[in-house]
């Protein structure tokens, strides 16, 4: 018998399929160069456009909230689409659903939560604050290379930390010098041309220099009274033992590893490539 048939039979419910339980609609991990999309940081920009990778994800795994993978995000967009993304113009969906997010909000998401949802597969995500703002990417380029895609999904090692912490706010402290700001817009490049490369080493460099970047630019995205754990340690520790290493979010999240190697506790991701949403398995 089946296990479903087994469980009727045994009087219990038929066990649900996992995105009956966490939902069709994809998640979003941001890799390096994350920030860039806010225009007061990409304002300062010296040398724009500065740029971020973002990576669209099949929802494999129930992501924790508050822990830098667009959950919120993922809910405004189910609360106005339900539980598929409606097979319209990305551009046109992703305004809308920046439109839906920041609303109400006083500190506003930037774009790249939207584009990581909405757009498949692997982007980059250029922002100049001369064009439109800076609210928007001037630029996008993707890819979906089923080798590049294969590659990524393989050294990526995500592991659990922990949510953001309540009462924590990653924006009270801002030393926004131009010269970092560049540093941080690069590393969103260096990543990507990493990632087409499919350089192990450039990935993590990239990773590692974003996280340099946000700790001399927004000390609280790595530091802060709420935060119990040692973040910054944690960090150090896991850059020293493999390529590279960085934060899914501000204030925890889980560690994003880049490793051809086993690491311990983690678990690997799986790239969204369609357009309209999620094949099911």
């Amino acid at each position: 018998m089946r296990r479903g048939e087994v469980a009727r039979a045994a009087g219990q419910s038929a066990p649900r399929a996992l995105s009956d339980v966490i939902g069709r609609l994809p998640y979003r991990l941001a890799l390096a160069g994350g920030w860039i999309d806010q225009p007061f940081v990409s304002s300062l920009d010296p040398k724009p456009p500065g740029s971020m990778v973002v990576v669209s994800l099949r929802p494999t795994v129930r992501f924790m909230d508050r822990s830098g993978m667009a959950t919120g995000t993922r809910a405004t967009a189910r609360a106005i689409w339900g539980d598929c993304l409606p097979d319209r113009n990305p551009d046109a969906l992703v305004r809308e659903l920046y439109a839906a997010e920041n609303r109400p909000l006083i500190e506003p998401s930037g774009s790249q939560d939207m584009i990581g949802l909405v757009v498949p597969g692997i982007s980059r995500l250029d922002y100049d604050a001369r064009v439109g703002g800076g609210l928007f990417p001037c630029q996008i380029e993707s890819t979906s290379d089923p080798e590049t895609v294969a590659w990524l999904e393989r050294v990526l090692h995500l592991v659990p930390v922990g949510p953001r912490p309540a009462g924590y706010r990653p924006l009270g402290r801002k030393h926004l010098e131009a010269g970092w700001v560049r540093s941080l817009g690069q590393s969103g490049r260096d990543c990507f041309d990493a990632i087409v490369r499919r350089d192990l080493e450039a990935l993590g460099a990239s990773m590692n220099a974003c996280v340099r970047a946000w700790a001399a630019l927004l000390p609280d995205t790595l530091e802060h009274p709420t935060i119990a754990i040692d973040l910054k340690g944690l960090l150090a520790s896991y850059q020293a033992s493999y390529s590279g290493a960085m934060p899914s979010g501000c204030g925890g999240g889980y560690l994003v590893v880049a490793s051809e190697a086993v690491v311990p506790g983690s678990f690997h991701v799986t790239v969204r490539t369609d357009r309209t949403g999620v094949t099911e398995s």
